[in-house]
């Protein structure tokens, strides 16, 4: 599966920040920067760039809004293999909270959005090319969407200078021909642009979904350390590698690094297939209710939580 044009991004820090309110040291995001350059990573995200006015600032770690001094900090000194990357929402960031590229660490600036908002997305992409970033637009939750929803937002993005547009399994409840669906249908919609794909692992289907997507043409491929990430975590990075035979990776940082850092934090915050999440996927639900019941005192009742989602309500008499 060697193909030159083929690029991975690393989105451990920001995806898994989704887990402990992205509260790392210092010391595990310079770690994991300096594995994944060293590894022949193309990308890794950090966090999100976000007005500090809209959040609750003691409530999360710095790398949920990547200042850049902070950033700057905590890559000085390291060879820098890996461009940056940073992720931004609809409505929490304003034309202000980013300088021009050439002033910022950060190369790439991603758009997350629903289908409702492409037009919003396509705004505030390009805004942020026009200050001199690399951009995609990062589609979530489209297992959620009608066809022709997906069609209409495809026709919108095919008319915009975004130059990167990703099939994103939000609720990991697609299957490999779902996958292939969407993708095929990106690909024919969007010529010229570069198709991307970022899986969930709910129902153990993360690497196979990407290893399908990029069958099907998707040459932006997400994965994280250790498949770390919101509840099931994503598509692992070493799995990912060793896949693609790009001899430009290397595997031996990545191992380095999940022994010297991800294993201890695996003691501490919880990531991986847990049935709860598994149940979610195969709803197509956002996992925000498994979230809960693994922090209650019933997490490992998995009947209780499968009858909760999956009894029907009873009819009024």
């Amino acid at each position: 599966m060697f193909r030159p044009e083929i690029k991975v991004l690393d989105c451990s820090i920001r995806d898994g920040g989704l887990i402990n309110q992205w509260k790392f040291s210092d010391d595990f995001v310079r770690a994991t920067y300096q594995a994944v350059s060293a590894a022949g990573v193309d990308y890794m995200e950090i966090g999100y760039k976000a007005s500090k006015a809209q959040f609750d600032a003691t409530k999360f770690g710095k790398w949920r809004f990547c200042e850049d001094a902070d950033v700057r900090k905590v890559i000085d000194g390291i060879d820098h293999g890996a461009k940056l990357s940073c992720m931004v929402d609809i409505g929490r960031v304003e034309e202000k909270d980013l300088v021009a590229q050439k002033d910022s660490p950060f190369s790439m600036i991603r758009v997350a959005c629903y289908i409702k908002e492409i037009d919003k997305a396509i705004a505030l992409a390009e805004m942020i090319m026009n200050k001199g970033y690399e951009t995609t637009i990062n589609v979530m939750a489209v297992s959620t969407n009608l066809e022709r929803e997906i069609d209409e937002a495809l026709t919108d993005l095919s008319k915009s200078a975004v130059p990167a547009v990703y099939v994103v399994d939000s609720y990991g409840a697609m299957y490999s021909e779902d996958v292939t669906f969407l993708v095929k249908k990106y690909v024919a919609a969007l010529p010229g642009k570069t198709i991307g794909i970022h899986t969930h692992n709910n129902r153990q289907l993360a690497f196979a979904n990407t290893i399908q997507a990029i069958i099907d043409g998707a040459n932006l491929l997400d994965a994280s350390v250790y498949g770390i990430g919101r509840g099931p975590g994503n598509c692992c990075l070493e799995l990912l590698m060793t896949f693609l035979q790009n001899p430009k990776f290397q595997l031996r940082p990545i191992l380095q690094l999940i022994q010297e850092h991800y294993l201890p934090l695996r003691e501490q915050i919880e990531w991986g297939y847990i049935i709860p999440y598994m149940i979610t996927g195969m709803l197509n639900e956002h996992p925000r209710m498994a979230i809960a019941w693994r922090d209650s005192a019933q997490r490992n009742d998995f009947v209780k939580f499968y009858d909760t989602l999956t009894t029907p309500e009873p009819e009024n008499q």
